[in-house]
């Protein structure tokens, strides 16, 4: 650090310049302190419907992405009995067809929850086992976040949480943490526990299988007085900032700030400045050979 210090106070002494320093304003806004973890849109339960016995799917009623209700007909479908019998009546004729379609009617396939189609997997003639899916539902899709395990202590349960999809960047989705993991998983030596987070609102656009960002928010200010996080000075336990001189042959002030929130690129300020103050920081410059500049980069944090 000393021979740094010679060093530096060499460079300076022989350009005969202060460090650069740029000017930047003071702002009130809001700022959010948040947790960042990657997820994956899933179904929060998703339920394979089967049929009781093997046979034939005679009518699809409902198609992919459709909401339905408990106890809706979705489809009817024949079992390998009746379908021989209305395959042979119709070889003779119509009127032997209607006499054993009336005589032996179709059996329907009934939505056992309320939810959306997420999956169609039969169309009509397709014959089918009974451990086969006709279709699958979803009562709601949500994104499972991982979540590292340094961060786990700060999610919460209804903690507020904002979800941005990948495919769709520019419209993120706000949601709420519904359940997190008793149990951590462990993937290259890597621990992450499984959070739920519930849509405020599914959009169209989401689809099951996307890839989404979701940032938990754990702390937040509204209309807070925010300075740039490089303009802010430590030394020997006090924190402060540079004030411009107000005069061309003056010095830069300092002054001392009481601290809040940060988000690593704005920090909320409880005292010392007001909206529209003007602060300096480091203009980071980087050295060349040819220019003869110092080699330390003058404003770096110490």
């Amino acid at each position: 650090m000393a021979a740094a210090g010679t060093a530096f106070a060499l460079w300076q002494t022989s350009n005969k310049t202060a460090p650069a320093q740029r000017e930047l304003a003071v702002t009130r806004g809001d700022i959010a302190v948040t947790v960042a973890a990657t997820g994956i849109v899933q179904p929060r339960n998703r339920l394979e419907i089967k049929p009781p016995i093997a046979g034939r799917v005679e009518e699809v009623l409902v198609r992919e992405g459709e909401y339905v209700r408990r106890g809706q007909i979705l489809a009817w479908m024949s079992s390998s009995e009746r379908a021989a019998l209305v395959d042979a009546a119709r070889a003779k004729g119509p009127e032997e067809l209607k006499r054993w379609e009336e005589l032996y009617r179709p059996t329907p396939i009934i939505a056992p929850i309320d939810g959306t189609i997420i999956l169609r997997g039969a169309e009509p003639g397709q014959t089918f086992q009974n451990q086969d899916p006709v279709l699958v539902m979803s009562d709601r899709l949500i994104v499972r976040a991982q979540v590292d395990e340094t961060d786990i202590a700060l999610v919460k349960l209804r903690q507020p949480a904002r979800i941005t999809l990948d495919a769709y960047a520019d419209k993120p989705v706000g949601g709420v943490a519904n359940h997190i993991a008793f149990e951590a998983t462990t993937v290259n030596n890597v621990i992450t526990y499984e959070v739920d987070v519930l849509p405020e609102t599914v959009p169209d656009f989401m689809r099951s299988g996307m890839t989404a960002n979701v940032s938990f928010v754990v702390d937040s200010r509204r209309d807070a007085v925010l300075v740039p996080a490089e303009a802010v000075r430590t030394h020997e336990g006090r924190t402060y900032v540079l004030l411009p001189a107000r005069r061309p042959e003056a010095k830069p002030t300092e002054r001392t700030v009481e601290l809040g929130l940060s988000d690593g690129r704005r920090i909320e300020v409880l005292a010392g400045l007001s909206d529209g103050d003007k602060v300096l920081a480091p203009l980071v410059v980087v050295p060349t050979r040819s220019s003869g500049s110092s080699p330390l980069i003058p404003g770096r944090r110490r």
